[in-house]
């Protein structure tokens, strides 16, 4: 049988503004290439009494460059944030939401886990970020919501990265992940990747789209000389 705070959870959009379910923090903890993370999590965010088995999954397969400007698109509780920053220690990253209680909570844990090189803002969709760019953007979006809205945070998304820039996208079958895999390869570029697989969900990496280039001319086969063109080419002088 579910407990309260299950129900609590289960009954309250984590993607509201403003969570109408009763405040009730409690203390988790995971390991992070070796380092041992301290979270504070609530009820009415994401993943509110443990850490999501497709932000683990996609966690796991993080690899910034040591300097790259990251964005946890829809942090919640700040868990991708939080380990893209230490994975990054030269690097920048932006924590955003549009639940305010969730945007509270990564605060409280970049604080607790000594996170320096990281920030957390407020709002919907790329709006905390408008005109920003990143070499990462990765998100466990909310499902939930609706393919319309995930479709459109898709759209903008290139918009948002660098020239060089990726997005690493976690999901699972009954989430429509294949859809999205598809939908990516026919947008974005064929290119995109599995990077991680488990538990029923996959992790896509998909790199910044190339602009399409102007059209090449086409080739046109060498004319052979005409023979009056072959009797009347000046000869080369002769010497002396």
């Amino acid at each position: 049988m579910a407990d309260e705070w299950t129900l609590a959870s289960e009954t309250e959009h984590y993607f509201s503004e403003r969570p109408r379910v009763p405040s009730q923090r409690r203390e988790l903890h995971f390991l992070y290439k070796g380092t041992r993370l301290r979270m504070a999590v609530d009820r009415g965010v994401f993943a509110s009494s443990s850490l999501d088995p497709g932000t683990a999954l996609l966690i796991e397969t993080l690899d910034p460059s040591p300097a790259d400007r990251i964005l946890d698109l829809g942090c919640g509780w700040g868990a991708i944030g939080i380990a893209a920053a230490r994975a990054a220690p030269e690097g920048r990253v932006v924590l955003t939401d549009v639940n305010r209680r969730a945007a509270q909570l990564a605060r409280t844990n970049l604080h607790n886990n000594g996170i320096e090189n990281a920030e957390v803002r407020i709002g919907s969709g790329f709006d905390p970020v408008r005109d920003e760019a990143f070499d990462l953007i990765a998100t466990n979006p909310p499902y939930h919501a609706g393919r319309e809205l995930l479709l459109a945070l898709l759209e903008e998304t290139p918009r948002h990265l660098t020239s060089t820039g990726r997005l690493l996208l976690v999901g699972k079958g009954s989430q429509g992940i294949r859809f999205y895999q598809r939908w990516l390869t026919e947008h974005w570029s064929p290119e995109v990747e599995v990077r991680g697989r488990g538990g029923g969900y996959r992790v896509l990496e998909a790199r910044t789209p190339r602009a399409p280039g102007p059209p090449t001319p086409p080739v046109r086969p060498e004319r052979s000389p005409s023979p009056r063109e072959r009797t009347t080419r000046p000869s080369s002088p002769r010497s002396s």
